[in-house]
């Protein structure tokens, strides 16, 4: 079968990267589509299964993420204590080849500060008997018995290039017998300093065998110059590594660890009697590769350095510490497989427990819930009867809880709804009087529409014009009243309402009240509660100026949008404002606008309390229908002013136009 992706044409300019990304969206979308496809099964499933699954959920998936955090606590503590003990041990170690170092170096120093010695090395010409009598039985025994005071120490010689030296076995030779060794071309740059050179065999430098078949005996010499002047010679002191390392070449056979030397040229010095390194195969050579990552990674680091790494399944610890004098490091490789599977098996024998004891428990709860959900299962048919139509329909569960409670409100829900069917017949017959009604109002309301409009042309008949617009405000003001086509309305038809209202009002005064409206041309197609406005303008204008009839009357309609969906309207009035105790009632009577009853006490300007009653319908008409966040507000300074702001939303019945319209009404 041919992929769909090899048989699309390559574009050079997309890349590899739209491909993957193509395939990263496509493997995201089948992704989610398996997931609401689960999702829609398991809805499907009773709630019996659902609650058994979310059991088993709730159950299964946290003691796994303890049992998992546990067991990677434990596996964490072993190999933390695993790495302490190893270390422990290479520490000792480290501490024993210290002391050889010591050992070895205080002999070399002991066997080149014998001046007799020195000038033995440096003679001239062929010494006399007599004389090399005096340095074998003096000089000579002083180095032997060096030796033999320190037993561990295999070999020590020294080397001339004087042809005037006598060798003196086994202590004295000339250099042609260590000139094939890979460090003697680097003896002559010592200068004074010294050499650690580790050798897989100790040679015999005699060569008294025609084939040298001497068995592996891994050592380790210090090389230095001997010096009293010009160049002398070559002093070598050797150790074997089974005394120089006792644990490292103690020889004790150990199936989980083993510690190996590694040189400056990074060769490995290990016990060829273990088994460790030879029985897992690769092992040496990882080794190898682990602690070269290591010295690229810390550097010439003195501390013990360790990491950890897998062969063939296997886990293993690598702890490194530095033997600066030798310029060398001392491995411990250990197995942690030993311990971390007696870890996973103890982890895996818990978890089947764990899976067996929630199948048990799922069992269990499948029973529990079948007995538990059985009430439940009576009022879902109990409900599907009423969805049918059996409206009287009941169910009586005994004892409490929630499956109880809910049917204790469900058969107070039938009830309910039968009340409610016998309240909607009886609106039925009730709406159908109002239509009656209405009708014969209407009829009502022509007859004095048209009455109004014949006192209207005899007045203009008689030239009386302020009575011909009185009447046409009058007019107007009574057909939107009686016009009541619903709750809502225009901005534009309530402030046409309030300006008839003004004009009818005017009559009364003197000094007329002067309407000032100031609204953007857009807010007037804004959606108002009808008959909302005018209740606050007519409280203007009955208790504003009650003192002082002639005095300038002006009350003024601001229309904001403070935000982009919430339009503010501030009433404004010249008047004598409101006490402050009185103040604090009419916020009071705003604030309880829900309550049945109201407060005792007058609230409106000059004891007036119908004032604060009207503002208290508006403002309950107002949350009513638009919500608890909108409403009144009044504000009012005494002797200057008072102001009634209303806020509503941002409603548009019809598209609206541009610009900003100022009217100025003045009766």
């Amino acid at each position: 079968m041919v992929s769909d992706r090899l048989l699309l044409p390559f574009h050079p300019g997309l890349g590899y990267g739209y491909f993957m990304k193509r395939d990263v969206t496509v493997m995201m979308k089948r992704m989610a589509s398996l997931i609401q496809s689960f999702t829609y099964w398991i809805g499907r499933r009773s709630m019996q299964s659902r609650l058994v699954a979310a059991y088993i959920l709730i159950l299964l998936i946290p003691s796994m993420i303890v049992s998992n955090y546990f067991f990677k606590q434990i596996r964490d503590t072993y190999i933390s204590d695993a790495l302490n003990q190893n270390s422990f041990l290479l520490e000792i170690e480290k501490m024993n080849m210290l002391n050889q170092i010591e050992a070895i170096e205080m002999a070399a120093q002991l066997a080149i500060s014998d001046d007799g010695i020195k000038d033995y090395l440096r003679i001239n010409e062929e010494p006399e008997p007599a004389w090399l009598i005096d340095l074998a039985w003096g000089p000579f025994k002083d180095i032997q018995r060096i030796q033999t005071n320190n037993p561990n120490i295999t070999h020590l010689r020294l080397y001339t290039n004087n042809a005037n030296v006598t060798e003196m076995w086994p202590i004295i030779f000339q250099e042609k017998r260590i000139a094939s060794e890979p460090w003697f071309p680097k003896v002559k740059e010592l200068d004074g300093g010294e050499m650690w050179v580790f050798n897989h065999r100790d040679p015999d430098i005699l060569q008294r065998y025609a084939a040298d078949v001497s068995e592996e005996q891994p050592k380790v010499s210090l090389i230095r110059q001997v010096q009293s002047g010009n160049y002398s010679g070559v002093i070598q002191v050797d150790m074997l590594l089974k005394y120089f390392a006792p644990k490292t070449f103690a020889g004790i056979v150990d199936d989980s660890s083993q510690m190996v030397i590694v040189d400056q040229e990074g060769e490995l010095f290990m016990d060829r009697g273990q088994s460790f390194m030879t029985s897992h195969e690769g092992l040496r050579d990882e080794v190898e590769l682990q602690f070269a990552k290591l010295q690229l990674q810390t550097g010439d680091s003195e501390e013990t350095i360790h990491t950890r790494f897998s062969l063939d399944g296997s886990s293993f610890l690598l702890i490194a510490t530095p033997m600066e004098r030798l310029h060398a490091h001392v491995l411990n490789v250990v197995s942690l497989e030993g311990a971390l599977n007696n870890v996973s098996k103890a982890q895996g024998q818990i978890i089947a427990a764990n899976v067996v004891l929630i199948i048990l428990l799922s069992i269990i709860t499948y029973y529990l819930n079948s007995i538990i959900l059985k009430s439940l299962r009576r009022l879902t048919e109990t409900m599907k009867r009423v969805r049918k139509g059996e409206v009287t329909a009941a169910i009586a569960i005994r004892g409490g809880g929630e499956v109880g409670e809910l049917a204790h409100h469900f058969n107070k829900l039938i009830r309910t709804i039968n009340e409610l069917i016998a309240q909607g017949v009886r609106k039925q017959a009730v709406t159908k009087e109002a239509e009656l009604r209405t009708l014969h109002s209407q009829i009502d309301s022509h007859f004095l529409y048209n009455t109004l409009e014949n006192i209207k042309m005899l007045a203009e008949i008689e030239g009386q014009r302020t009575i011909s617009d009185a009447l046409t405000s009058l007019g107007g003001m009574m057909r939107y009243n009686f016009k009541w086509s619903g709750e809502y309305v225009k901005l534009r038809d309530e402030i046409r309402h309030i300006r008839n209202y003004i004009d009818v009002m005017n009559i009364r005064f003197d000094e007329p009240i002067r309407l000032e409206l100031n609204i953007p041309s857009e807010f007037m197609e804004l959606e108002v509660l009808k008959m909302s406005l005018q209740p606050i303008v007519e409280n203007a204008v009955k208790h504003a100026w009650p003192e002082f009839p002639d005095q300038e009357k002006q009350i003024k309609i601001d229309v904001i949008a403070w935000e982009e969906d919430q339009i503010t309207i501030n009433v404004t009035d010249n008047g004598i404002g409101i006490e402050p105790y009185r103040l604090g009632r009419l916020g009071e009577i705003l604030r309880t606008a829900d309550d049945e009853e109201l407060p005792s006490g007058d609230y409106g300007r000059g004891g007036v309390q119908a004032g604060g009653i009207g503002l208290r319908n508006v403002h309950q008409r107002i949350r009513l229908f638009y919500g608890n966040e909108y409403g009144i507000e009044v504000k009012s300074e005494e002797g200057k002013f008072t102001q009634v702001t209303m806020t509503f939303p941002k409603v548009l019945l019809t598209g609206g136009g541009s610009g900003h319209e100022k009217f100025d009404d003045r009766g």
